[in-house]
C-alpha cells in the first residue's frame, strides 16, 4: 500500500535544522544578541516551514488537504516580520537577496526536482545569507567579517549538500564522489585565506568527503556527524574569522 504523503506540518529534511540554526546563531553571536532576534529567528523558522509546507503542496498536485499548513505557517512568518519591520526597517534591505533561493527551491519543488544538486546548494547558500542578517541586528554589526562568516558557512553547508547524497543517494558513483571531494579540497584552500584553523577542519572534512561515503554509513551515523561538524565549523569561524 501506498505511503500517504505528509500534510506538510512538520519538516521531514533533518539536515535543513543544522543549516537554518547555525546561520542564524553564527550572525547573533558575532554581534551580539539584542531583542530583534527573538521575533527575526521566528521569522526565519516560521518561514522556512511555510516553505516547506508550500512546496509539500506543490508537489501533491496542489491539493487542499497540504494548503492549510502552508497558510498557517506563513501566517506566522508574516506576524513575525513585520515585527521585525517595525522594530528596525533597514533589514527589509536584505531580502530581495532571498528572492533567487525561494524561488528556485519553490520551482524545483513543483517539478519534484527539489532534490537535485543546483536546488540544494542555492537553498544552502541562501540559508548562509542569515548570518549577515542576524549580524546587521546585532549590538555591534560588523558586516565586513559578517559577510566572511557567511561565506565560511556557505562553503560547510555547500559541502554537506555533495557529502550527504555521494553517501546516500549517489552512492557508488565515483564520478560524483571525486566532484565531492574536489569541491572540499578547493573550499579548503579558500578558508586557508581566512585562518590556518578554518583550513585544518577544512581538510579534514575534505577526507572524511573521501573515506566516509564508501563505507556506506547510515543516515543516523551521518546526522551525528554533520551535528559535530557544524558545532565545530561555526565556532572556529567566531573564534577566528
Amino acid at each position: 500500500m501506498a505511503r500517504r504523503r505528509s500534510p506538510g506540518w512538520v519538516p521531514n529534511q533533518h539536515g535543513a535544522w543544522a543549516m537554518l540554526a547555525s546561520p542564524l546563531l553564527v550572525g547573533v553571536l558575532h554581534a551580539g544578541p539584542t531583542w530583534v532576534h527573538l521575533p527575526l529567528g521566528v521569522f526565519w523558522f516560521a518561514g522556512y516551514f511555510a516553505f516547506y509546507a508550500t512546496s509539500v503542496w506543490l508537489k501533491s498536485g496542489r491539493r487542499a488537504r497540504h494548503a492549510r499548513p502552508a497558510a498557517v505557517y506563513l501566517a506566522v512568518a508574516a506576524v513575525a516580520g513585520t515585527v521585525v519591520a517595525l522594530a528596525d526597517p533597514s533589514l527589509l534591505r536584505w531580502a530581495p537577496l532571498f528572492a533567487v533561493p525561494l524561488g528556485v527551491g519553490l520551482l524545483a519543488a513543483a517539478a519534484r526536482r527539489e532534490r537535485e544538486l543546483l536546488s540544494g546548494l542555492t537553498m544552502t547558500m541562501g540559508s548562509a545569507l542569515m548570518t549577515v542578517v542576524a549580524a546587521d541586528a546585532g549590538r555591534d554589526p560588523d558586516l565586513r567579517t559578517a559577510w566572511v562568516l557567511a561565506a565560511v558557512q556557505a562553503a560547510y553547508f555547500c559541502g554537506t549538500v555533495f557529502y550527504v547524497k555521494s553517501a546516500i543517494r549517489e552512492r557508488g558513483n565515483k564520478r560524483f564522489l571525486a566532484q565531492s571531494v574536489a569541491f572540499h579540497a578547493l573550499c579548503t584552500l579558500v578558508v586557508g585565506w581566512v585562518s590556518l584553523s578554518l583550513a585544518i577542519v577544512f581538510a579534514s572534512l575534505t577526507v572524511r568527503a573521501y573515506v566516509v561515503p564508501p563505507r556506506r554509513p547510515t543516515p543516523k551515523a551521518l546526522g551525528i556527524g554533520e551535528i559535530v561538524a557544524t558545532v565545530v565549523v561555526a565556532a572556529t569561524s567566531l573564534l577566528t574569522a
